[in-house]
């Protein structure tokens, strides 16, 4: 059979297709959807149809295992949204570089030992352990002076000298 002649079969068969979608799915942009993935399949795998058989069955086989398919497959939740409603956000852009000046002036403030953790940590992606190997220190001196350099960058960042230290009260 000419493909002509199948796209003209596949055409002939949307609309009962579609009242199949709507049946499947319920809402009418999800059937028209599926109505589309089930053309498209058909169209690239016309090959396996064999001429003489029922055409919208055919059609109707591939809709039934795309809409079994779409139910197993985990679905991203989603929202319709006008086009009107939608709003472009930008961050401020005058405000980073003033921040990256104001970072790069605390990391200097730091003792050195703190601050080539955090920088080997937040620039270089190194995990605790491989740090402990880098720079040959216990896997616990690790953990401690990353805790004390984040503790005292936060401090300087926010405008505090000292880190607030909890006391042990007995």
């Amino acid at each position: 059979m000419p493909v002509t002649e199948a796209g003209a079969q596949m055409s002939a068969a949307i609309p009962r297709l579609r009242r199949y979608a709507r049946a499947l799915v319920g809402e009418p942009s999800a059937a028209d959807d599926l109505v589309q993935d089930t053309l498209e399949r058909a169209w690239t795998k016309l090959a396996s149809w064999r001429p003489g058989t029922d055409m919208r069955a055919w059609l109707f086989g591939i809709m039934h295992n795309l809409h079994i398919d779409q139910r197993r497959k985990p679905m991203l939740a989603t929202t319709t949204m006008e086009d009107e409603a939608m709003v472009v956000s930008t961050d401020a852009t005058q405000t980073g570089p003033l921040e990256l000046r104001d970072l790069a002036a605390a990391l200097q403030r730091l003792p050195a030992e703190q601050r080539e953790l955090l920088v080997l940590i937040a620039l270089e992606d190194m995990s605790y352990e491989e740090l402990a190997r880098t720079l040959d220190i216990p896997l616990g001196t690790v953990m401690s002076r990353l805790s004390r350099a984040r503790a005292r960058l936060r401090a300087i960042m926010e405008g505090r000298d000292r880190p607030n230290i909890l006391k042990v009260v007995k």
